[in-house]
């Protein structure tokens, strides 16, 4: 039985997911401030963060297993700061050496799933404590603090809090916020909380502002995604 399904992953800061039977009907992928390693078909690739939703269409058949890391959890794990990949979908042996990718890829082929876990294991082990900048950073933003404000408690200028936050998550503060705050409203709008109530409680000015930040992030109007 194909489709996707998803569940939180061994390794913390993760969500393990899977996608199956692919029948050319395009689909998007909408922006959440997350990076994902995928192998797709025998070949392992990462995305990048996105600033806009990513339309694919795959072919009939296509089969995928991907991890997907929380904000800010990924670049230091690959090696490569996030905004290097945002808005791609980039081989792996594009940031890792050709060798190591390769063996990889080999692992994934024999059982996805559990080489992904391994090997985000064994990087997680291998890099150290853990940034404690993107965490500070989206606890900010999801409790309404500026940015200005967010910059001051991580004892930082908003320009190097900038910086800091492109190696993170692909983007600065601002933008976080505007994918951030679309994850919010879209929980609560299929939750089938009313679009008016949707737009004050995810920090919109009011519907309109709802309507007009879906449609930039999204690509189609609020009720044709849901």
């Amino acid at each position: 039985m194909g489709g996707y399904r998803e569940r939180p992953g061994v390794v913390p800061g993760t969500t393990l997911w899977t996608r199956t039977g692919g029948g050319g009907t395009p689909y998007r992928v909408l922006p959440d401030g997350c990076m994902d390693l995928i192998w797709h078909d025998g070949e392992l690739m990462v995305a990048g963060p996105d600033t806009a939703a990513y339309v694919v269409t795959d072919r009939p058949g296509s089969s995928y297993a991907g991890l997907r890391f929380a904000p800010g959890v990924a670049p230091a794990l690959f090696g490569a700061p996030a905004h290097e990949v945002r808005d791609r979908r980039v081989p792996l042996a594009d940031l890792w050496p050709a060798a190591r990718a390769r063996h990889l890829a080999a692992r994934a082929d024999a059982g996805p799933t559990a080489a992904l876990e391994s090997w985000a294991a064994a990087r997680l082990r291998g890099a150290g404590p853990a940034d404690p900048l993107p965490a500070a950073v989206t606890a900010g933003l999801a409790a309404g603090h500026t940015v200005a404000g967010i910059a001051a408690g991580c004892g930082l200028g908003e320009r190097q809090l900038r910086r800091r936050c492109e190696a993170a998550f692909g983007y600065g503060p601002r933008t976080l916020r505007r994918v951030l705050r679309l994850q919010h409203a879209l929980a609560l709008a299929r939750a089938g909380t009313p679009l008016a109530r949707v737009a004050a409680d995810a920090g919109y000015a009011d519907q309109p502002h709802l309507s007009r930040e879906v449609r930039a992030l999204a690509g189609v109007p609020l009720r044709e995604l849901l």
